[in-house]
């Protein structure tokens, strides 16, 4: 079989990029092949008995424009619905009990004094250390710093073990003394370069006014869930245009093209471009015949394994109204569980009115063996934490474990130098284009603006030949 782009890859950047080549070269001059027999990749919505549930992520952030720029281009945009905003809470763990996250953080760290000054998540000599963040002088780091190693220096031990960890490890599932800094956040490098300090930076933004924006702001997501986002991709792709089940297996050819890819159903496709929308381990097991060096660079981007455990109980279960959107547990609290999210709390309508919908999330560096333990333990594991902390005994009606073995890539220290060798053997292989959260940003956002950056490079690739 010959095509013109060959998508390895059905997520969300696969779908995106396929899509935007479908409408360029039209469906005849694509195909997407995916190894699952179903597309979405982590974006994995059910829908039973008038729960929605989500399995991978349930929402995204508005203000980074890939998410939004794909609900308007397939004619969503209206359907974008925001948290709950008469609960706009969330909690941390702390000696068995949970207390509330400081108003003002963003993008990991506090924009406001007074609430970090007055935080019970802290001790006196906590908050007091992490208000002289405005005293701290700049770094003067030489070598890469780590996402630990820049919140310690600037905030303290304790703000990050109980206030900026576990906000990290809730989107990297990562180990803060491995994520790079310039890698993970490197706009929070920039605003301690430009004025000295991160607060003194956020005082400095909060005083220029708040932006006009008429655009929905925090995090967001569809009424029927984010499979709707995979639903209407899937309906703009031709039959012919996808191949589900099937696996890239080895890529062949010259610099420049054709490439030949071999699949797992004995079949051989010819390609001018391939897109390669696949996790770093696998990309590099496809290509390790072509450029062996290459290979062993996407195969040193190490990934953690997670899963999800959904639980659900009638409101009568619940002796105390669950408060917020869900709570975040430190590291240095031990346990299994990184975190629980109050869905039904969170957006409306994802469950049905007598019904609480409870998602926790085990599984970080350093703590994935939990993620091999059957269904039950897991679920138990989820129903002793809802009884200390909430007194819910009942046994769950609906139950759901989603497991991601090898889902979240980590941007550890020396990651960006990674993605320079990566570019650099790229530069032999014209038309072979990388895309996906391996690289520059794990959210669904910057996957939708990886695809599309892929798909074009592809397009020109193809037009030129």
């Amino acid at each position: 079989m010959t095509v013109q782009v060959l998508v390895v890859g059905g997520g969300i950047t696969g779908l995106v990029a396929a899509d935007r080549l479908v409408e360029r070269l039209g469906g005849e001059a694509v195909l997407l092949v995916e190894s699952a027999p179903r597309l979405g990749g982590k974006i994995q919505t059910r829908h039973r008995h008038g729960f929605v549930l989500e399995g991978g992520p349930d929402c995204f952030l508005a203000t980074k424009p890939g998410g939004m720029a794909l609900c308007r281009h397939l004619g969503i945009a209206d359907r974008v619905v925001g948290t709950n905003p008469d609960l706009r809470r969330s909690f941390v763990k702390r000696e068995g009990r949970l207390h509330p996250l400081p108003d003002g953080l963003t993008g990991l760290v506090p924009s406001r004094i007074t609430p970090l000054l007055t935080t019970p998540l802290l001790s006196l000599k906590g908050r007091l250390r992490a208000g002289l963040e405005l005293l701290v002088p700049r770094g003067r780091q030489e070598e890469p710093e780590s996402v630990a190693g820049f919140a310690r220096r600037r905030f303290g031990s304790e703000a990050w073990n109980y206030l900026i960890e576990p906000l990290l490890s809730g989107i990297y599932a990562g180990a803060g003394d491995q994520l790079s800094l310039d890698a993970t956040f490197p706009q929070l490098a920039a605003m301690e370069a430009s004025h000295g300090s991160l607060l003194r930076s956020m005082l400095w933004a909060r005083s220029a006014g708040p932006a006009r924006n008429t655009s929905p702001t925090g995090f967001v997501t569809l009424p029927g869930g984010l499979g709707e986002l995979v639903d209407q991709l899937t309906a703009r792709l031709p039959g012919q245009s996808i191949r589900l089940g099937v696996r890239a297996l080895r890529v062949a050819g010259i610099p420049g093209g054709p490439y030949r890819v071999a699949l797992s159903d004995g079949s051989e496709v010819e390609a001018e471009s391939v897109v390669a929308a696949t996790p770093a381990f696998a990309t590099g097991a496809m290509l390790g015949s072509l450029d062996p060096a290459l290979a062993a660079v996407l195969n040193e981007i190490p990934f953690v394994s997670t899963a999800t455990v959904s639980l659900a109980f009638p409101r009568s279960a619940v002796p105390r109204p669950l408060q917020g959107y869900g709570y975040l547990s430190p590291r240095v609290e031990g346990g299994q569980i990184v975190a629980c999210t109050w869905t039904s709390n969170k957006f409306p309508g994802r469950v049905p009115p007598d019904a609480v919908l409870v998602r926790a999330f085990v599984g970080r560096a350093g703590q994935q063996s939990v993620v091999d333990e059957p269904d039950d333990l897991l679920i138990e594991l989820v129903r002793d934490e809802l009884a200390m902390l909430h007194g819910i005994r009942a046994h769950p009606t609906l139950t759901w474990v989603a497991r991601w073995p090898r889902g979240m890539p980590q941007y550890t220290l020396g990651h960006e130098a990674r993605l320079a060798r990566i570019e650099g053997r790229l530069a032999d292989w014209p038309g072979l284009l990388l895309a996906g959260n391996s690289y520059r940003g794990v959210g669904i956002p910057d996957c939708v603006l990886s695809g599309w950056a892929a798909a074009e490079a592809a397009l020109a690739m193809v037009v030129a030949t």
